[in-house]
């Protein structure tokens, strides 16, 4: 296979750059302060696997637990997430989300789907599917 080009490595970046800036000014026009990366995956997390505990969302996520504990101090302080001690075993905790933080998760839902169908929208619908497969097989294809 033939190495990229020089010219196409600078496309790239300059297009990762301004895709970056679209995602962080998405989050500027919201009225709160705007969440860390890692706190959001988290509260996305969290929102999809109500009751998990800190040490799957660190394994999903790839981060060190210390990592983790931080971004959750951080998200239970804003009153978005809620560690609760399980019954059973009052060492282990159960992460829900509250009111707040289920409102936080819906908006960033909400928030890239209109990201999303800005990008697709501005490609033809032929390119749609193929622009997705490429995307995927960037992120999914570990050979």
């Amino acid at each position: 296979m033939r190495e990229p080009t020089e010219d196409q490595l600078a496309a790239l970046g300059a297009a990762f750059e301004t895709f970056g800036r679209r995602y962080k000014l998405a989050d500027a026009l919201r009225s709160e302060r705007p969440l860390a990366e890692l706190d959001k995956a988290v509260l996305l997390y969290v929102a999809e696997h109500a009751g998990c505990g800190p040490t799957d969302v660190a394994r999903f996520l790839g981060v060190p637990t210390t990592t983790l504990s931080s971004a959750t101090d951080r998200l239970v302080k804003r009153g978005f997430l809620k560690r609760e001690r399980i019954e059973a075993d009052r060492r282990a905790v159960a992460l829900s989300l509250s009111e707040a933080g289920a409102a936080c998760a819906r908006g960033l839902v909400d928030a890239y789907r209109q990201l999303h169908l800005l990008m697709l929208s501005r490609l033809a619908p032929n390119e749609r599917d193929p622009f997705i497969a490429m995307i995927g097989k960037i992120v999914y294809d570990d050979s």
